[in-house]
């Protein structure tokens, strides 16, 4: 055996999940990403989705991407910056820019390339980027490409975020990157006091809506505009593969910015240009999202509806105010059973375990959509509520 394969044989821990009979992942579902899938030809309840607008599998969306495919074929062949871009690139671009409040817009081929491209090129050598330190994957990497000086806060914790603002040259390049909704707990970024924060120390705000947009602010424009800070956030970062049903991703700001990003973001310029038929999609998904409020106003019935269940049963919550809702286990092996023993009830939910967090944050993640019915998240609730008890979870 080569010295590679002889290290990395090393890392057994998904043989162990299995041997267990708990391991958790590439559960494979043969139909549509709906409030219901099969797994193994049966019918299970899904609560492990991002697509919170529960467009995936909607007529228009699904129409738009045929359509697509059949006048502009299957992919790009190329990068926007050379033979990639396409007319509805463009278009989808100019309404991204004006649907979240900024003069342009880029896509790129994933949410991920986003912040991996845009977080490790706006700034320089001697300038800062300074993270929360919940803030997701694509965001820390992006940071490590980064010749920037790295400075992390704790979450959510304005004082640490002041702190960090006072170690920085204050003639330099401040950069700030947080999530608008944490993905992990469900809680949501205090945008405001990070604006005003911004403009005390003179310092430029990046804000992630990957699960902001659609479930917060008008007609789903996100956290920036929730909190009425949009004017004030430079950087607005969303993803299509959650509220618009699709893949790629986007950043929307000043056309400064983007004119940099087009001629130097690593991850846009060498990187095929996201296909027509995802362009297509997340255009649609963004007209019914316009059109149609009331997906939104549902999402919300049911999150509080949830919520409420969630917290009467005794589970802990944490401080989720969103369809995120985590339910903490606080044991990794545990974390699994618990997930096989709901799905052998019909229940998909995902299980989030360390590294993504410290081993005593283990957790259920719980997700909601627009399209579930009461009844289904009411049967969600007895099931889990029974599993729970089973393991000594609750009482």
């Amino acid at each position: 055996m080569k010295l590679l394969q002889a290290k990395l044989s090393k890392y057994q821990e998904p043989q162990k999940a299995k041997a267990l009979g708990v391991y958790p992942y590439f559960r494979a579902i043969s139909s549509e990403q709906d409030t219901e899938v099969i797994i193994n030809g049966q019918k299970v309840l899904m609560f492990g989705s991002n697509s919170y607008m529960g467009l995936t599998n909607h007529p228009k969306v699904k129409e738009a991407a045929i359509e697509a495919t059949k006048k502009y074929g299957t992919g790009c062949a190329g990068s926007p910056f050379l033979n990639g871009t396409l007319d509805i690139h463009k278009q989808l671009e100019a309404r991204l820019a004006e649907f979240v409040g900024k003069e342009d817009a880029m896509i790129y081929s994933t949410g991920f390339e986003v912040n991996l491209g845009v977080v490790s090129c706006v700034t320089g050598r001697e300038d800062y980027v300074i993270l929360d330190e919940q803030d997701h994957a694509s965001i820390i990497e992006g940071r490590r490409l980064s010749f920037s000086t790295p400075l992390k806060y704790k979450h959510n914790d304005m004082a640490s975020l002041e702190e960090q603002l006072q170690k920085c040259n204050p003639d330099k390049v401040k950069l700030i990157v947080t999530d608008g909704v944490f993905s992990m707990e469900g809680d949501v970024a205090n945008l405001p006091k990070i604006v005003e924060l911004a403009k005390k120390y003179d310092a430029t705000v990046m804000v992630d809506e990957a699960h902001g947009i659609g479930v917060f602010g008008r007609q789903g424009r996100g956290t920036c505009d929730h909190f009425g800070v949009t004017k004030d956030v430079d950087l607005i970062m969303g993803t299509f593969s959650k509220s618009f049903a699709s893949l790629g991703g986007f950043i929307a700001t000043d056309k400064e910015i983007t004119n940099y990003l087009r001629h130097h973001s690593r991850s846009y310029i060498f990187t095929a240009s996201i296909t027509p038929a995802s362009t297509a999609a997340a255009n649609a998904a963004l007209d019914i999202m316009l059109t149609e409020p009331e997906r939104q106003e549902n999402l919300w019935k049911l999150t509080n509806y949830a919520l409420e269940g969630f917290r009467n049963m005794g589970c802990e919550i944490g401080h989720t105010e969103t369809p995120i809702i985590p339910l903490f286990i606080r044991d990794n092996y545990k974390t699994f059973t618990v997930t096989r023993d709901l799905l052998n009830e019909g229940v998909f939910v995902n299980p989030v375990v360390s590294p993504a967090v410290a081993p005593h944050d283990t957790l259920i993640r719980f997700s909601l959509m627009a399209t579930h019915t009461k009844e289904q998240v009411t049967m969600a609730l007895e099931k889990i509520q029974k599993v729970f008890r089973q393991h000594g979870i609750i009482e």
